[in-house]
């Protein structure tokens, strides 16, 4: 188990019910940057991935 899975498991636990829109997801992820700035790259290549998995289960078929 990662350190970052309490984080994960915290956010599913208090937050698993909700149903939300990637355009809120886009916007709470724009807010923790701003207040976070030096989580800019890890927050960029997680959007990056989230955007992208569809296509990346598409190569490896």
């Amino acid at each position: 188990m990662y350190f970052t899975d309490r984080g994960i498991e915290e956010l599913e636990k208090r937050r698993g019910e909700e149903e939300i829109t990637f355009e809120w997801l886009a916007e709470q992820l724009r807010t923790f940057v701003d207040l976070n700035p030096d989580f800019e790259v890890p927050v960029e290549r997680l959007a990056t991935w989230l955007a992208r998995l569809e296509d990346d289960e598409d190569d490896e078929e």
